[in-house]
């Protein structure tokens, strides 16, 4: 039963962190438009920390702490799909660090990229995303 508990909390925070990883650059690109200093500038710096602080950055952390106790109750740890999976959620986290990066860019109105960057931007999650679950479901090897 343990078991199932784990796998439904993972999944929950997986979820939550993939929300916030997909939404927060989206507020780049608008945030993009917006005069330094504005009101509708200050809203944004808003929006992004809390978006951050309040979902993302938790809901990584749950992701990493019951996808390993996940991972170690269900015996994983020598399946070289989970080696697989590790790495991209590795990558997803580096990207994590780089969006708080960008939020923290964007708080001092040192934003140095364009609405462009940060539609190409946002499918990176979209694509880690895509490979983890293949990973998961199909465990080719």
């Amino acid at each position: 039963m343990l078991y199932l508990w784990l796998k439904s909390l993972h999944i929950i925070a997986m979820i939550a962190w993939m929300a916030g990883m997909l939404y927060l650059p989206r507020l780049f690109v608008y945030h993009c438009d917006a005069e330094p200093g504005s009101k509708q500038s200050e809203t944004f710096k808003v929006m992004e920390r809390r978006l951050l602080k309040a979902i993302i950055n938790p809901a990584m952390i749950a992701t990493w702490i019951f996808g390993l106790w996940l991972a170690w109750e269900g015996g994983f740890f020598r399946s070289g799909w989970l080696h697989a999976k590790l790495a991209l959620v590795l990558v997803m986290s580096g990207v994590h660090g780089w969006y708080v990066r960008l939020t923290r860019d964007f708080a001092h109105d040192r934003n140095r990229h364009s609405q462009k960057f940060y539609r190409y931007l946002n499918e990176v999650p979209t694509v880690l995303m895509i490979l983890i679950v293949l990973l998961v479901v199909l465990k080719p090897f």
